[in-house]
């Protein structure tokens, strides 16, 4: 048995079901464990993709995802990916490779202080130095991703650690097998005292998998909470992705959110909680409604960048803010009632006995955010319609028409995505995939994986700006490789279009965001995929079909959109 086992042992007891990586000498070990024990290894062609699709599993599934990648350079191709995780609220364990131990600071191939490198970016990290050390570690790992607020966690196992103990000696002590001079004999001594150390076994352990450890609330929370309610007459909710930390829940999230009977606006892997066309869930003037509201409920939802800082919120309204993180319970805005909980939990438990009938001053409410709902819903769409190319606004009415009640999207892009987030309706809880609160471009190639197998009877579609395409339009070949049939739609304007927008305005120059038209699908086709250039809404729509055939047959599809230069979301640029 080698240390790679050892990893193996302690992923099959946690349900880890895939693991992501990019093939290194230093991991090796760990990888041919993880295939003899069953688990699904995928080989990415970046690194940061490998971490991208575990933080996707996560999300989807609750469970850790689980990257390996090599010593140094490695490490370092991950750092965007984990640092998203981290900002995301994602668990996942990164295990990264490393010098072997009596090396280390000697020179030795791709040896950095990785650990310096990797602590201010992940909530916790430990370097394992012997052999016994490897299991209890990696369940520590585990157990701290998903505790309290969940994150990414680094565990560095080098490369003597993951060997067998006779290949490792070998390597070592060949130099000294007859040492002639003092010196080489205190170094052989040194050495095989060493080696001793690293392979003492330890106590055998079996294990169960980890419960991580999620703040809880009491009856009087749940009391304030509906007091509030009754008292509210312009209640809004917003659910964010903090509360989706419990996939597992979020069908009875779901269930619940109709009987608190609030308006609900819904955001980041919230969305599609409520399925395509609830009559609950709002989309449009959100910050109107927050203006207007008497109480505002934020449920895994930060005042940040996103609310102004709290400033959409009108100053007279009560806020009750439920989080798992004290920081963002009260970032930039102190909430009138705040509860350190897991905001899907609470928001169950406080629907329950609640009455049959919402106050009549709701009705009112919900009528007046209708009618603004739907007045903006015209405008979105008469927008482009005259257009002769293909308009983005037009190119996603078309496939809001065509998504299936089982499909998943993975949003990786800027202005392209930030039109689909206003027109597309995501069908069900956990069918929406983006970054989270970095704005991450690349993320898409990553998550798409994660995505297609958590869900392999789903159509997964990955929305690219031609700009963010590049950064994983190379895992076109991880699809092909794996039979992991995904649609891709780039849009394709020639341009970092939310970028240039402004620039082009405020410093009058387009430098550095002058991009070509492209033939993206050459690229997917090149690496046994199928794909088709779209310069017509009519060519879109058939080419659709095509790629919805395509993946049914389990062949990957790459839309090229040729889209026009758009104003539909002119000063929309977050800075």
């Amino acid at each position: 048995m080698h240390g790679g086992h050892l990893v193996a042992k302690v992923l099959l007891e946690e349900n880890v079901k895939f693991l992501f990586t990019l093939c290194g000498g230093h991991i090796s070990p760990i990888l041919v464990g993880a295939k003899q024990a069953g688990i699904r290894v995928i080989d990415t062609r970046h690194e940061v993709n490998a971490v991208f699709a575990a933080d996707a599993v996560a999300r989807l599934t609750g469970i850790p995802g689980v990257a390996a990648v090599t010593a140094g350079p490695g490490i370092t191709n991950t750092i965007t990916a984990v640092k998203n995780a981290y900002l995301a609220q994602s668990p996942l364990v990164l295990l990264g490779g490393a010098a072997p131990t009596l090396l280390k600071g000697r020179g030795a191939l791709q040896d950095i202080d990785q650990m310096k490198l990797m602590r201010p970016n992940v909530k916790w990290a430990a370097a394992v130095r012997t052999v016994r050390d490897i299991y209890p570690t990696l369940k520590k790992a585990f157990q701290l991703a998903q505790a309290g607020v969940p994150g990414p966690v680094f565990v560095e196992l080098p490369l003597d650690l993951l060997y067998e103990e006779n290949v490792v000696r070998s390597g070592f002590e060949k130099s000294f097998k007859t040492p002639s001079s003092l010196s080489q004999r205190i170094t052989a001594w040194y050495i095989r005292r060493h080696l001793k150390n690293v392979f003492e076994p330890g106590e055998s352990k079996e294990g169960n998998k980890s419960q991580p450890e999620i703040p809880g609330f009491g009856s009087s929370d749940i009391e304030r909470g509906r007091e509030a309610l009754k008292n509210a007459k312009r209640p809004v909710l917003l659910v964010g992705s903090g509360a989706m930390m419990i996939p597992t829940l979020a069908n009875t999230l779901a269930d619940s959110l109709p009987r608190l009977q609030i308006p609900a606006y819904l955001s980041g892997m919230a969305r599609g909680l409520l399925g395509s066309h609830h009559p609950l869930q709002y989309r449009h003037q959100r910050k109107e409604a927050l203006r207007e509201a008497d109480l505002v409920i934020l449920a895994g939802v930060p005042c940040d960048f996103r609310l102004e800082y709290g400033r959409h919120i009108s100053s007279r309204a009560k806020v009750l803010s439920i989080n798992r993180s004290t920081s963002d319970l009260t970032k930039n805005r102190r909430p009138t009632i705040g509860i350190h909980a897991d905001p899907a939990q609470y928001l169950i438990a406080l629907a329950e006995n609640l009455p049959n009938a919402a106050p009549a001053a709701w009705e009112d409410w919900k009528h007046t955010l209708m009618v603004r709902e739907n007045s903006r819903q015209k405008v979105i769409q008469s927008t482009g319609v005259d257009s002769k190319g293909i308009h983005p606004v037009q190119l996603f009415l078309e496939l809001e028409k065509e998504l299936s009640d089982h499909s998943i999207i993975v949003a990786d892009g800027g202005d392209f995505v930030g039109t689909s987030s206003y027109i597309l309706h995501p069908r069900g809880p956990l069918s929406w995939l983006d970054p989270g609160v970095f704005g991450t471009l690349g993320i898409g190639g990553g998550f798409a994986l994660g995505a297609k197998l958590c869900n392999p009877d789903a159509e997964v579609f990955v929305l690219y700006g031609d700009g963010s395409s590049a950064y994983s339009l190379m895992e076109f070949d991880t699809f092909v490789r794996h039979r992991l049939p995904v649609i891709a739609i780039i849009g394709n304007d020639a341009s970092w279009s939310q970028i240039a927008r402004d620039q082009v305005d405020i410093l009058k120059d387009d430098v550095g965001t002058v991009l070509a038209h492209s033939d993206y699908e050459k690229a997917a086709q090149a690496f046994g995929a199928k794909g088709r250039r779209a310069d017509s809404l009519s060519e879109f729509t058939s080419a659709l079909q095509e790629a919805k055939e395509s993946v049914r047959q389990g062949v990957p599809f790459l839309i090229n959109a040729i889209i026009q230069k758009s104003e539909f979301r002119k000063g929309s640029l977050s800075m």
